[in-house]
């Protein structure tokens, strides 16, 4: 059901014993990580690279926590080498529409 999260990674880490907690976690992760990921285009436009590399490494706990490894090596590939990392952060683009969903899906199903 699930492409790049995982429901017992985000249990494991948020625990289900307090579900508005994990409800709260995981909106922030949206509002917050996911919102500032998508908006790394002015950046790259600017070659502001301090920027993408601040904005990508305080991500990667979020992605963990969520269980999209994929997603965090997408990360890390950008930190790595963030002058030729456009094309690494167009797929990052695709893989955060679908973390988003999958996301609310599981908030729903929750």
């Amino acid at each position: 059901m699930y492409q790049l999260i995982s429901p017992q990674t985000i249990i494991q880490y948020f625990g289900d014993d307090d579900e508005e907690m994990l409800r709260e976690m995981i909106q922030i992760i949206i509002d917050t990580n996911l919102h500032d990921l998508k908006l790394l285009e002015p950046y790259y436009k600017k070659e502001d690279f301090a920027v993408i590399k601040k904005k990508c490494h305080k991500a990667k706990p979020s992605m963990s926590y969520v269980g999209a490894m994929k997603t965090r090596k997408l990360l890390e590939q950008i930190e790595g080498d963030l002058e030729n990392s456009h094309s690494t952060y167009q797929e990052l683009l695709k893989q955060i529409e679908i973390i988003e969903k999958e996301l609310k899906t599981f908030l729903e199903s929750f």
